[in-house]
């Protein structure tokens, strides 16, 4: 499988996207540049998190109206695999391919901490590798993780079973407690109708290998890019020097 991983001026995560996508998962995967018009032959695009043109006006703002965003949004709405981590999902809900928008958390802290989430939908490219309700565990870093939608926006997210994610507790319980920015629904992650546009805040990228505390987010990546059974996956790099 062949990924592009887009690079905007702030980006700080897209060199944790390609190491995972290109040494631990062993696909090919190629840095896009924010500047350039036309997407090169990708089977899916990652759009990583870090701070995209120094989140000046609103975090993904700028981003969202950079030349490259036109070329995904084209190769999205014809059905490419496109997934949003952290600054990701605010360019996406910026670009309006995802509903919604994230706001500054509500206490008004940046949270840089491991999250417990609960996995609401399995039938995506991106999570049909988890059970539908298990408690997955990923780390976030964010000041605008609190995700907002109007009323009659987040009524049909949630009938069309287009959240994916929720934070909660270890027991997986969605509560105000385990909360950590003020997210409506503690949503955490959301896809479009299509199931091909993904959006979320935790970064899996950096829960790929045990040392980093977990590997759930791999399973993320895994389920888009291989055919191998999660359970039997190994990385590529097993048993190398790296390893």
């Amino acid at each position: 499988m062949r990924w592009g991983v887009v690079v905007f001026p702030g980006s700080n995560c897209d060199r944790d996207c390609l190491f995972v996508l290109r040494r631990v998962l062993g696909h090919e995967a190629v840095a896009i540049w924010h500047e350039e018009r036309i997407l090169p032959p990708v089977d899916a695009v990652v759009l990583p998190g870090g701070f995209s043109y120094g989140d000046y006006l609103r975090s993904g703002a700028i981003a969202a109206l950079s030349p490259i965003m036109a070329a995904v949004g084209r190769a999205a709405r014809s059905g490419l695999p496109v997934l949003g981590i952290c600054n990701g999902f605010q360019i996406l809900c910026e670009a309006r391919l995802l509903p919604g928008a994230l706001l500054p958390n509500a206490d008004g802290l940046f949270h840089c901490q491991p999250a417990t989430l609960r996995v609401e939908n399995n039938r995506t490219l991106f999570t049909r590798g988890f059970s539908l309700g298990e408690a997955v565990r990923m780390p976030i870093a964010h000041g605008q993780g609190c995700y907002y939608a109007d009323p009659a926006t987040f009524d049909r997210l949630e009938r069309s079973g287009l959240i994916l994610l929720r934070y909660c507790n270890a027991r997986g319980e969605v509560t105000g407690e385990a909360n950590p920015n003020g997210s409506l629904g503690n949503v955490a992650g959301i896809s479009n109708e299509e199931g091909n546009v993904i959006g979320l805040m935790p970064h899996p990228e950096r829960a790929c290998e045990a040392l980093l505390g977990s590997t759930d987010g791999l399973r993320l990546f895994l389920s888009a890019g291989s055919k191998e059974p999660v359970e039997e996956f190994r990385p590529s790099y097993a048993g190398s020097a790296l390893g």
